[in-house]
């Protein structure tokens, strides 16, 4: 199952979505984090220390987001398992670079999705080529990935998969 590498592994991240983006209180969020600063919850071991207060404690956005195994693909394989507490220079690098791998595991997922659909079968070349295309791209040096164009890329992707899935009932909203 090419989405296997697409689901959070927590415990092979350094707390990433805990630090590198920014919420704003709201319905969501309970106060505010500027992007780059760890969330007031994120434990030593990079864990949340009220993951099952959560929902309770007013914050329902950290219950529903989802990395698509971003977290752990930045961690382990772009920046080698060098954390940013251990290695602060590395950490403004790495939290810009989980929001282009997010984007980048996201479009994956969808494109996975796409192809199980059974009517998707003329489709499977561009939609296997798409995949392989974008997944090239995740093994990126920390400098390849943020000076990627993203826009580009996901402007491809969703070109793919509005047009030639639109037939098949399938129109993602990436």
């Amino acid at each position: 199952d090419r989405r296997s590498d697409l689901r959070a592994d927590c415990g092979r991240c350094f707390g990433l979505c805990c630090v590198a983006p920014g919420f704003a209180r709201s319905a969501d969020f309970a106060f505010d984090k500027p992007a780059g600063q760890p969330c007031r919850h994120l434990g030593a071991g990079f864990g949340c220390a009220v993951h099952d207060r959560l929902r309770d404690l007013g914050m329902p956005g950290c219950t529903t987001y989802d990395c698509f195994g971003a977290g752990q693909q930045v961690a382990q394989v772009t920046f080698g398992g060098r954390d940013w507490r251990e290695h602060p220079k590395t950490a403004g690098s790495m939290f810009r670079v989980l929001g282009v791998m997010r984007a980048l595991h996201e479009m994956l997922w969808l494109l996975a999705e796409a192809r199980d659909l059974p009517a998707a079968a003329p489709l499977h070349g561009d939609l296997d080529a798409a995949y392989d295309a974008t997944s090239r791209l995740t093994d990126g040096t920390p400098a390849a990935l943020e000076s990627l164009d993203l826009d580009a890329h996901r402007r491809g992707v969703a070109d793919l998969l509005r047009r030639d899935m639109a037939e098949f009932g399938f129109v993602p909203q990436i």
